[in-house]
């Protein structure tokens, strides 16, 4: 038998198990009714993965293809592969480990910054991929922490939120707002194998926070959403606030969530400014 068939039969049997292995939370999907099937179904793979139903399930049974490196990606980010599995499927098909995606300083329009600023007294905030706060508002700052006064690898809202100690006294509901943080990290850093940003970032809150090294290993997947937080400040006590996230037309990764009060209560925050 020729190596390549062997190859990729090897593929189809690695992408059924690691479908096998997921549950439609674990990614996102509704679990609707009784599933027949262990698993993910194909047909949502190849939707997440953003190929054919047909394309995926002919990759599952091992026949004579060679998807590229891009749908090599997608199903890595589909599947929730982590770095290791994704350079062997990368190997066993094209004989190489994808390269590297190198850690870029990101960037932020002026425009969009001007946004934010303008935006005030509603609080508001932008993160990039690694949820890096890529810029704020002086109604955001007020309300959580002074991001520009923070040393740049402590700039972000992760590291906040698993290592001052501050987060815990501003968010009311901390463990299910630290909990939801996470899961989204976890989505958001399937989307990247490779990419140094995500791995390096893990590995310095799994030195850091206790809870970190808890929670990871149960694989908790949330999307990003708006919705309600409260808040808890010295002057204002506990105060609640609905919030929209709104990503980037230029670049999706990088999230716009903006903060509305109760006319008194922006009112409140418009003196503390």
């Amino acid at each position: 038998m020729p190596q390549s068939t062997i190859r990729v039969r090897e593929l189809g049997e690695l992408l059924r198990s690691r479908r096998e292995r997921l549950q439609p939370a674990d990614v996102g999907l509704p679990t609707g009714a009784r599933r027949r099937t262990r698993g993910l179904r194909r047909e949502e793979v190849a939707q997440l993965a953003a190929i054919s139903s047909t394309y995926y399930t002919y990759l599952e049974q091992g026949r004579e293809m060679r998807p590229s490196r891009q749908v090599l990606d997608a199903l890595s980010a589909a599947l929730l592969l982590d770095a290791a599995e994704r350079s062997h499927i990368h190997e066993l098909i094209h004989g190489a480990p994808p390269a590297e995606t190198p850690s870029v300083a990101e960037t932020l329009s002026p425009a969009v910054v001007s946004l934010v600023d303008r935006l005030d007294p509603c609080p508001a905030y932008v993160t990039g991929r690694c949820w890096d706060v890529l810029a704020s508002n002086r109604a955001a700052r007020a309300l959580w922490t002074d991001w520009p006064s923070r040393p740049p690898e402590a700039r972000n809202l992760l590291w906040w939120m698993f290592t001052d100690p501050g987060a815990r006294q501003v968010m009311v509901d901390w463990p299910a707002e630290a909990s939801a943080l996470l899961g989204r990290f976890r989505s958001a850093a399937a989307r990247h194998p490779g990419d140094p940003g995500f791995s390096t970032l893990l590995e310095r809150l799994h030195a850091a926070s206790p809870e970190v090294r808890e929670w990871w290993p149960q694989h908790r997947v949330v999307p990003l959403s708006s919705g309600t937080k409260r808040l808890r400040h010295p002057a204002l006590g506990e105060i609640e606030l609905e919030h929209v996230v709104l990503q980037l037309a230029d670049n999706p990764e990088q999230k716009l969530v903006t903060f509305n009060a109760a006319d008194q209560l922006q009112a409140w925050i418009s003196q503390l400014l």
